[in-house]
């Protein structure tokens, strides 16, 4: 009896939470009438959706709902249907029996039987009836489960599913500012993306991708997945993280939605945009558009010791940045219902943006060596200009079998992204710090390059029974890049090209993969999933020399490389023991990998800061990673659960970045190059829990902490490494529900002293800082962070009928405590670099969200001929 209370209130709270966003949900059923002894679909049949309601006297009474007559292949499809209430189906025939069966959208049985997975509840909107027998065998109709609202977090074993829609921190932001407030992730003051302290793999809809986290609005993200330990169905790739999924906004609902908005910030930079979704008999179209400005500012100050044999060199260095520029973000597609089992999918995507970067700089040298100035200062100006546009179109296609859940999809995906940018240098060289200048150096960097990706999958899933169900899927992965370098000094007022210092380079990365994964359970607590993936991947790359000859073409030697795996076995076992209605334990093992990205092969040496140099290695082969994770969830209600997790991921071949001396080709100086490595192993393990608590009626909160501990072993003894480290990370979310239609985020996070994330970003393109706003890769296995911590808040006011339209306005980094504090120590050399960006930034946003779904809106060719003929008289035709 209480969990059926339980259980009416759950149903109560959702569709209440629903109407107060102006929207009754609804949902679709579809299905085929067959002819029990032949097989075929049954023409013309009538499918009635009845309501069941007591009237004054306490006796049921039966309303039609909905209905239409069958085609001519027994296809047919109700929309608009309410998910609250009780229903029965009744089809019937001529020549054929009548076929009867209770219905519900939300069914007390199977949530009573322990189906806590939220997830999936509220994302079954349209169902699948099956093939449905008219005649002496009846088949029993599977009842549906939905609800009518998201929560804002659903807590699973394997992943965590975040719906953002009303996230108010990140109005007219992007993805980066989402993930600042999502529970598990760490987001650096560069937009550099880690999960337990290791870089993830960014997909899009559930597909890699070539965009970066800064050229996604938030405001069209629906949710974010995190899933920390991946299954065989997944890429192995993003090994130590897992993967990080970003799901768009997209309805399929009768009827027209959609939104409008617009937000300036501080410093003047506005942002507008809008989404648009229109269902209509057998199409859904969806288009969503946006753009935006931004201007970012960022102090820093580096001081360095270098040590030579005869003396050390001392370096202060300060840095203002001002970063200024435009993106515009673009997305369209249909969905095609060929018909109630068989959809196609076309959509394309488009993002340009344009960034501007001016850096001063002042340098000061302290220095006994002989032949040096006891003390130097130098003055940089660095000014640079960054452009880039991607283009991406996708196809898909989605069979339902006749049975719920058996089903076929596949799809393609192309993306091709380019980049421009051009780097100016000036020095000015004094003497000493108060003398006159006694000399210039100019510099510039030229560079262009373009980056294809395509990925074609096919996946198959068929429940062979109730409690087994089996999986399969091939997938090709295919990127090409190609980039052009070229640096220039300036040399008596005119740019001459320095070809050792410049680079062309084409890399290529294929990956073949296969999957086969089988679930099953055990008695009623027990269940298992054991799946293998296989994958075969190569890479080929060609360095070519950037002589140029008199025509403008290039000339001279080249460098090739080529990497191969043939066969790569990806095993993963997962096994789960329910404890009780709300306990669940889990105990999980994945093979994964990491493969070298492109700025991590690339061999071509960055000189633009000559005193902070970096080269990729071509030489780098992929990290193989060996995770287990131990689970525990406990849903005590609706409005509280919990998951505690224990992780520990040992990396054999483990990528790192680290710095030696080398010699600079044109003035034979020693300088310092920042590079990659293939570390002997490495290993990261820890403790997570993350909680969501419904503390009052107007207030919920969502905490997570991470306390964990890494190491690097490297076999050389002159590549000194940080020693292990116990670290923690916590984040708070706060969400409170004020009178008169106000609503508060607040949110706040804290990173202790950490051991440097081993890559940072440069092997994958989760993070936002590469190329936008002049953020670093700050990986290094010498170095380590020191603590951080910061605090958010947003207030929304919403307001006119239904409160269709709403003021927000966010603050980031309130108390301006946020900063990057890095220490590196490379045996030769050691340094302290801290910078700060964009602290205490405030922004205001608008936006009015319209639509009905309201399948009478769109009026369909037979829908005339559909009621006339309906048996009964079907007076409430449309519906809802």
């Amino acid at each position: 009896m209480k969990k059926n209370l339980l259980l009416g209130l759950l149903i109560v709270l959702s569709i209440g939470l629903s109407a107060q966003n102006g929207q009754m949900p609804t949902g679709s059923l579809y299905g085929k009438v067959i002819d029990s002894a032949s097989g075929k679909g049954v023409d013309a049949a009538s499918v009635q959706l009845l309501q069941v309601k007591k009237d004054s006297s306490g006796k049921n009474n039966e309303t039609v709902v909905t209905g239409m007559l069958t085609k001519a292949n027994g296809e047919f499809n109700l929309e608009g249907v309410p998910v609250m209430g009780r229903y029965i189906l009744e089809i019937s025939g001529i020549g054929h029996a009548t076929y009867r069966k209770p219905f519900l959208f939300f069914d007390p049985a199977k949530m009573k039987q322990g189906n806590k997975d939220m997830s999936s509840l509220l994302g079954n909107l349209d169902k699948d009836l099956g093939n449905i027998k008219l005649g002496i065998d009846n088949q029993t109709l599977a009842a549906v489960t939905v609800t009518g609202s998201k929560p804002t977090v659903s807590l699973g074993i394997d992943r965590k599913v975040y719906n953002v829609e009303n996230n108010l921190m990140a109005a007219g932001g992007t993805a980066t500012d989402l993930l600042k407030n999502i529970p598990s992730v760490n987001v650096d003051i560069d937009g550099n993306v880690t999960i337990r302290n290791a870089s993830p793999q960014l997909f899009i809809d559930g597909r890699p991708t070539t965009l970066t986290l800064d050229q996604i609005p938030s405001d069209q993200i629906e949710t974010i997945e995190v899933i920390t330990n991946p299954s065989a169905k997944y890429d192995a790739s993003g090994g130590n993280a897992g993967i990080l999924n970003i799901v768009l906004k997209k309805t399929k609902r009768v009827g027209y939605s959609g939104n409008v908005r617009a937000g300036i910030d501080q410093r003047g930079k506005w942002n507008l945009g809008g989404n648009i979704n229109i269902k209509q008999g057998k199409f859904n179209f969806f288009a969503n558009a946006n753009y935006g400005q931004r201007k970012s500012i960022s102090d820093g100050t580096t001081e360095r010791n270098t040590y030579r044999q005869d003396t050390t060199y001392h370096l202060f260095q300060t840095d203002h940045n001002v970063g200024d520029g435009e993106f515009m973000f673009g997305r369209a597609g249909f969905d095609y219902f060929l018909d109630n089992r068989n959809t196609f999918t076309i959509s394309g995507i488009g993002v340009k943006g344009n960034f501007d970067n001016s850096t001063t700089s002042n340098l000061l040298v302290d220095t006994l060596a002989p032949g040096y100035n006891p003390q130097s200062r130098t003055i940089r100006q660095s000014d640079g200009g960054f452009s880039f546009r991607n283009l991406g179109g996708s196809f898909g296609y989605v069979h339902n079998f006749p049975q719920n859940g058996h089903q076929l999809t596949a799809d393609v995906n192309y993306n091709k992204s380019k980049n421009n940018n051009t780097t100016t240098i000036g020095n000015q060289i004094f003497a000493n710090s108060n003398g006159p200048q006694t000399g210039t150096f100019g510099q510039q960097q030229l560079g262009n390059g373009n980056n294809e990706r395509l990925t074609a999958q096919a996946d198959y899933t068929n429940p062979i029974s109730d409690n087994s169900k089996l999986e399969a899927g091939v997938r090709l992965n295919q990127t090409k890049t190609n980039s052009l370098n070229d640096l220039y000094y300036l040399q008596n007022g005119t740019y001459v090209l320095q070809p050792l210092l410049s680079s062309r380079f084409n890399y290529k990365d294929q990956v073949l993969a296969a999957y086969g994964n089988f679930s099953s359970r055990i008695g009623e607590k027990f269940g298992y999933q054991v799946g293998l993936r296989l994958e075969s991947s190569s890479y080929d790359g060609t360095v070519y020399s950037s002589t140029k000859n008199a025509d403008g073409s290039y000339a001279g030697s080249s460098q090739h490389f080529n990497i191969k795996y043939p066969v790569s076995l990806f095993p993963s076992i997962f096994l789960s023991q329910k404890l009780n209605d709300k306990q669940d334990l889990q105990l999980n093992y994945s093979r994964r990998i990491n493969r070298p990205g492109f700025f991590q092969l690339f061999p071509y040496t960055d000189y633009s800061d000559s005193l902070n140099l970096s080269r990729g290695n071509p030489n780098l082969k992929p990290e193989f990673v060996n995770s287990f994770e131990l689970s525990y969830s406990n849903n005590f209600n609706r409005k509280n659960n919990l998951i505690l997790s224990l992780y520990y991921k040992h990396t054999n071949g483990l990528i790192t970045r680290y710095g030696f001396q080398d010699v600079n080709p044109l003035n034979e100086d020693t300088v310092i190059v920042n590079s990659f490595i293939n570390a002997n192993s490495g290993f990261v393990g820890g403790f997570e829990a993350i909680s969501k608590n419904s503390i009052t009626p107007w207030w919920d909160l969502t905490s997570n902490v991470n306390i964990y501990t890494s190491k690097i072993n490297i076999d050389d003894p002159g590549i000194p490494t940080s020693e292990q480290m116990y670290s923690w990370f916590g984040k708070i979310n706060n969400d409170f529900k004020l009178p008169m239609n106000f609503t508060l985020q607040l949110s706040g996070d804290y990173n202790s002293k950490t051991v440097l994330s081993p890559g940072g970003s440069a092997g994958n393109n989760s993070g936002g800082g590469r190329g936008f706003m002049g953020g670093a890769v700050s990986g290094n296995a010498q170095g380590y962070s020191m603590p951080s911590y910061g605090v958010d808040a947003a207030v929304k006011y919403e307001f006119l009928k239904g409160k269709a339209a709403s003021v927000t306005l966010s603050v980031n980094d309130i108390f301006k405590t946020r900063k990057s504090d890095i220490y590196t120590n490379a045996g030769f050399y050691d340094q302290h670099q801290m910078r700060t960006r964009d602290q205490q930034f405030f922004r205001i946003n608008f936006a009015y969200r319209f639509g009905k779904f309201d399948a009478s809106l769109f009026k369909r060719k037979n829908i005339k001929s559909e009621q006339e003929s309906i048996q009964g008289g079907m007076q409430g035709m449309g519906g809802q």
